[in-house]
């Protein structure tokens, strides 16, 4: 058996791959609208879809997001985001779940946060939209699934959507075109290091 040298043994190793991602790009033709789900325990879910509302203003695409649970409007994100005129930014939660301890009042702010989803999602114009912590209104049924479900798959065929949030429902999972689930190996805040600036917050 001959051993080819590293180099060569590398060349190989890419011209295999080159022609596997080759072909797997020829499949790939179909233009439209994906849904993304961003779920799972880890750090992140929220951060990816904001780094993909900075791609899609890099192309000039029109954006709008739609925080639920969330209340905080001097988050970087809200602050950096509310610059572009390209971006239509709503805040509809009341804070988070375990400080506001008010089913009723978490359940009216969502609501608002979904009516404006709704009319976002008729909207052609919007080419990328964002429904952060989405799947928390869901899981606490804040709003009725089967609605969400409903409007997601009547929105326009070439509006992207980005749902983040812990606890995605199997509904949700089933339809999404992409999903990734955030794992949890290790974090600063275990060890007694508070939110810090531009990493949570």
């Amino acid at each position: 058996m001959v051993t080819l040298p590293p180099d060569e043994q590398h060349r190989s190793r890419m011209r295999r791959k080159k022609a596997l991602v080759t072909r797997r790009r020829a499949r790939a033709t179909e233009d439209r609208g994906v849904l993304l789900v961003h779920t799972g325990n880890g750090k992140g879910k929220s951060c990816a879809a904001f780094g993909m509302v900075a791609r899609a203003l890099g192309h000039g695409l029109q954006v709008a997001v739609v925080q639920f649970v969330k209340a905080d409007p001097a988050t970087g994100e809200a602050m950096f985001f509310r610059r572009f005129p390209e971006v239509d930014y709503y805040l509809s939660g009341e804070g988070f779940t375990w400080e506001t301890q008010n089913r009723e009042q978490d359940s009216e702010g969502a609501q608002r946060g979904w009516c404006a989803a709704q009319r976002i999602l008729s909207d052609p114009a919007y080419h990328l939209v964002v429904l952060d912590e989405l799947n928390i209104a869901l899981k606490y049924g804040y709003l009725s699934l089967k609605q969400v479900i409903s409007t997601l798959q009547a929105r326009p065929p070439g509006q992207h959507v980005v749902v983040t949030g812990r606890g995605a429902r199997p509904e949700l999972i089933a339809l999404a075109d992409t999903v990734t689930e955030m794992r949890a190996v290790k974090h600063a805040f275990q060890a007694g290091v508070r939110a810090q600036k531009g990493i949570e917050r």
